[in-house]
């Protein structure tokens, strides 16, 4: 090749190299976003591994109310209470299938002074009263309305209406506080990509306006419903289409989500060991945790709750514990 030639080729692959890295740096800026807040600051932790109270054999939800802070100790079969700084106050349940008794509670919500377990293993709804005692039991074992296969998540809308993960039904379940069927969204038995269907449900939340938010687990997104059911939008790497990875905004397998007072959500991120929090929209905003067994960190986040305060509860599933952290200061 002659001089002219190579300094063309030269050129040609210069402007090649300078295209390609316009446009890697293009599509980072598009799909991985930069945080808009600084993360939470770590500010405590307590349980591990046992039976004991205050110890716990894979936690598996939280939620947070009067003050006080209620666990699934899943494998445990029991419903653990602690005050706002980790201080064991009571425990109620054990193994089995009877009313009062509980086999692998999961998701947890409150409303009303009342304590909504799913149950994963007894493909049911419990309802507790706070102190323990048992107010009712809806579903049962099936892929009919009103019927389960392990149900992972609850939440309760602001009008009373139960909401729950349907996990191998691949749908969400909308009941009345009895358990009369009211809808679902997805398709019963299906796994889908598109909006509104599912891949493993694993969390609900609902705001205070009413809107559904759905830990689309293994779709590695989070869906958003009107308050009429309506598909509103989703987030979660390129397109949310079931893109999974490690970037701001991005997912290794979702498997819990809550709304605090204002309206922002914030998600447990299982395999890349993180609780992201993002505007109601799905703008990101900031997270917090890295993977390991020491202050600050988590061996899988499974499920994340927020106190009227702004103090973020998360469950550190393999470390056996809960972790609790500061919002920023304003």
């Amino acid at each position: 090749m002659t001089l002219p030639g190579l300094i063309r080729a030269g050129r040609n692959a210069l402007f090649v190299l300078v295209a390609l890295s316009v446009l890697m740096a293009g599509l980072w800026l598009a799909f991985v976003p930069s945080a808009k807040e600084p993360p939470y600051a770590f500010a405590g932790a307590w349980g591990g591994k046992g039976d004991a109270p205050g110890q716990f054999d894979g936690p598996t939800g939280i939620a947070v109310a009067s003050g006080e802070v209620f666990v699934a100790d899943s494998r445990n079969g029991r419903i653990q209470v602690f005050d706002l700084e980790g201080r064991f106050r009571r425990q109620f349940g054990a193994p089995g299938k009877e009313a009062g008794q509980l086999g692998r509670p999961m998701g947890l919500a409150v409303r009303d002074e009342r304590l909504f377990v799913a149950e994963y293993f007894n493909d049911r709804i419990q309802v507790f009263g706070l102190d323990g005692t048992p107010c009712g039991i809806f579903g049962r074992a099936g892929r009919g309305p009103g019927e389960f296969s392990a149900p992972g998540g609850v939440a309760v809308a602001p009008g009373g209406d139960v909401l729950v993960a349907d996990f191998y039904n691949q749908r969400i379940q909308r009941l009345r506080p009895d358990g009369t069927f009211v809808r679902q969204w997805g398709t019963t038995g299906e796994i889908g990509l598109r909006a509104g269907a599912f891949n493993y449900p694993t969390g609900v939340a609902v705001g205070a306006d009413g809107t559904l938010f759905v830990a689309d687990g293994y779709n590695d997104r989070i869906q958003a419903f009107a308050p009429d059911g309506a598909f509103s939008h989703k987030w979660g790497g390129p397109f949310a289409s079931n893109v999974f990875g490690p970037f701001n905004g991005w997912f290794a397998t979702v498997t819990g989500v809550a709304v605090d007072r204002q309206g922002r959500v914030f998600a447990a991120d299982f395999y890349n060991h993180r609780i992201q929090k993002f505007a109601a929209d799905g703008t990101f905003l900031t997270r917090f945790g890295t993977r390991g067994s020491g202050p600050g960190q988590f061996e899988h986040a499974i499920a994340v709750a927020v106190a009227d305060d702004g103090t973020v509860f998360a469950v550190d599933f393999g470390n056996d514990r809960i972790t609790r952290w500061r919002p920023p200061a304003p």
